[in-house]
C-alpha cells in the first residue's frame, strides 16, 4: 500500500493503539484502589501517633480524585503550550512515579513499615500525582485520538480509548487477584488489634500486599511513557504552531498525499491565530461540552463501578468479586457495540438509547433491591444499566469532547468539560453510601429506591437534553464544528 497516495492504516492504528494504553492506565489507576484498599486500612490503623477513622480512609482511598480534578483542569494549558505529545510524556512519568511511590511511600524519608501520619501524607501525595495523570490522560488521550483520526472512522477510534479504561479496569481486577493468590483481605473488625489479631492468611496482605498491587502500575506506565515518545504530535496542533511541513508529513502518512493537503487546507482556514478567546463560538458550545461531562457522571454510573462488590454483598450473593468481574466482561462486550455501531449509528441515536436503558436499569434496582425473592431480577437490572452507559455514555461522551469544540479553542474547552467530569465524578462516588443507607425510619429501604430512582430520572433529563441540543458530528470534520457553531451563534 502506498503511503502517500493512500495513507497507511498500519501507521494510524500503531499511534491510536500507544494513545489508547493511556485510556487503559486511566482506568488501571482508578480501579486499583478496589483490591488494596482493605490492606491499606489494616495497615494505618496500626498507627500508634494519630487514629486512622473511617473518614480518613475515605480520603485516602479516593485522594487520586483530587489529583484528576487538578490534572484535567492543567491540560488544556499543558496541550495547548507544550503539544498533545509531551503532555502525555508528563502524564505517563506521573503514573510511573506515583505507582512506585505508593508502593514504597518510605522510601528515602520513613521507617520501612512504620505506620504514621506524616506517612500517610505521603502516601496521598503519591496518589495525587497518579491522579494528576490521569486527568491528563482522560482529556488528552481522546483529544490526540480525534485530531490524527480521519473523520470517516473518528467515532470509532476515540471509542477505543474508553474500552481501554473498561479494560484496564478488568485487568487490576485480575491482578489484584492473583497478587492475593492463596492469602486474604483483612476483617473490618480484626483492624486496629494488632497485627497479630489477624487473620495469618491476611497478614501478608497487610504488610505487602497491597504494596504489590500499586506498584504493578509501574509496568504499564514505564511502557506508556517509552511507547508516547515515538508517535508524531498531532497534525492541528503542528498547524497551530506553524510547522506545516511536519503537520503535511504526518497526515500523508494517515491519509495519502492528496488527501493530506485538502486537510491541511481546511485546518488552516480555520486556525487562523493560534488560540482564540474560550467564549468566541459562543456559550453555548461550552454549556453543551461540560454538561456532557456532567451527565456521564450524575447519572450514577461510577456508584455501580466503584461498589459493586458492596452492592453484591448487601444482596445476600456468596462471592460478589466474581460477580463484579462478570460484569466487568458484560461491560467489555457492550463497550465493543459503541466502537462499531458509532459510525454507522451517530452519536445522538447512541446517547439516547444508553439513556433509555440506564433509567430502566435504574429503575429495576429501586423497585426490586433488598425485596426477598427479587435479587435475580436486580442483579439483571444492575446489569441493564452498566451495559447501557457502555454503549453510550461511557465511550460517546469522550467522542463528543474530542470532537465538538473548533481547533483553536479545544484545548482550554477540553480542559474545562473533563474537570467538570472529575468534580461530579467525586460528588457521585462521596454521597452514594450516605444516600443509599439513607432512613425515613428504622429498618425500611428510603436510601435504595431513593437513589437509584435519582440516578433513573436523571437519565431521562439526560436523554432529553442530548434530543434538544446535542449535534450531530458522525462524518463531520473537526474544520466542520468551526462552521456549526459559527452558524448556530449568529
Amino acid at each position: 500500500m502506498s503511503t502517500q497516495q493512500e495513507g497507511s492504516k498500519a501507521y494510524l492504528i500503531s499511534i491510536v493503539m500507544v494513545a489508547v494504553l493511556g485510556g487503559l492506565l486511566f482506568g488501571y489507576d482508578t480501579a486499583v484502589i478496589s483490591g488494596a484498599e482493605k490492606g491499606l486500612q489494616a495497615f494505618f490503623k496500626e498507627a500508634k501517633d494519630f487514629t486512622y477513622t473511617d473518614g480518613w480512609h475515605g480520603f485516602t482511598s479516593s485522594s487520586a480524585l483530587i489529583g484528576c480534578i487538578i490534572g484535567s483542569a492543567l491540560s488544556g494549558f499543558l496541550a495547548s503550550n507544550l503539544g498533545r505529545k509531551r503532555s502525555l510524556i508528563i502524564a505517563g512519568i506521573l503514573f510511573f512515579i506515583s505507582a512506585l511511590g505508593s508502593m514504597d511511600p518510605e522510601f528515602l524519608f520513613f521507617e520501612h513499615g512504620n505506620p504514621t501520619f506524616s506517612l500517610l501524607i505521603m502516601f496521598n501525595i503519591y496518589r495525587v500525582i497518579g491522579g494528576i495523570g490521569v486527568g491528563l490522560a482522560s482529556a488528552i488521550c481522546p483529544m490526540y485520538i480525534g485530531e490524527v483520526a480521519p473523520s470517516n472512522i473518528r467515532g470509532m477510534l476515540v471509542s477505543w480509548n474508553q474500552f481501554a479504561i473498561i479494560f484496564g479496569q478488568l485487568v487490576v481486577y485480575f491482578v489484584n487477584f492473583f497478587i492475593l493468590g492463596d492469602h486474604i483481605q483483612p476483617l473490618v473488625e480484626e483492624m486496629g488489634k494488632g497485627l497479630a489479631a489477624i487473620d495469618p492468611r491476611a497478614q501478608w496482605t497487610v504488610t505487602t500486599g497491597w504494596r504489590y498491587m500499586f506498584g504493578s502500575e509501574a509496568v504499564p506506565a514505564g511502557l506508556f511513557a517509552l511507547l508516547i515518545c515515538f508517535v508524531p504530535e498531532t497534525p492541528r496542533y503542528l498547524v497551530m504552531i506553524g510547522q506545516d511541513n511536519k503537520a503535511l508529513s504526518v497526515l500523508s502518512k494517515i491519509n495519502g498525499g492528496e488527501r493530506a493537503r485538502q486537510i491541511l487546507q481546511n485546518i488552516k482556514e480555520t486556525i487562523t491565530v493560534k488560540t482564540e478567546k474560550l467564549f468566541t463560538y459562543g456559550v453555548m458550545c461550552i454549556f453543551i461540552g461540560i454538561m456532557l461531562s456532567v451527565f456521564q457522571q450524575a447519572v450514577g454510573i461510577n456508584a455501580v463501578l466503584y461498589y459493586a462488590p458492596r452492592i453484591f454483598g448487601d444482596m445476600g450473593m456468596e462471592d460478589p468479586m466474581m460477580v463484579t468481574v462478570f460484569m466487568g466482561i458484560i461491560n467489555i462486550l457492550f463497550t465493543l457495540v459503541a466502537i462499531f455501531t458509532v459510525e454507522k449509528w451517530g452519536r445522538k441515536p447512541l446517547l439516547i438509547c444508553g439513556s433509555l436503558g440506564m433509567a430502566l436499569g435504574a429503575f429495576g434496582v429501586a423497585v426490586t433491591f433488598g425485596h426477598a425473592g427479587m435479587e435475580l431480577i436486580t442483579a439483571i437490572s444492575i446489569m441493564v444499566y452498566s451495559a447501557s452507559f457502555m454503549f453510550s455514555w461511557g465511550p460517546i461522551t469522550w467522542v463528543l469532547i474530542a470532537e465538538i469544540f473548533p481547533n483553536t479553542i479545544r484545548g482550554a474547552a477540553v480542559a474545562i468539560a473533563v474537570a467538570f467530569q472529575w468534580i461530579f465524578n467525586f460528588i457521585v462516588s462521596s454521597t452514594f453510601v450516605p444516600m443509599f443507607n439513607m432512613h425515613l425510619t428504622e429498618g425500611d429501604d428510603f436510601g435504595h429506591w431513593f437513589t437509584y430512582g435519582l440516578y433513573g430520572i436523571i437519565c431521562i433529563i439526560a436523554a432529553v437534553f442530548v434530543w434538544k441540543l446535542v449535534p450531530e458530528t458522525k462524518g463531520k470534520t473537526l474544520e466542520d464544528m468551526s462552521k456549526l457553531w459559527k452558524e448556530r451563534n449568529k
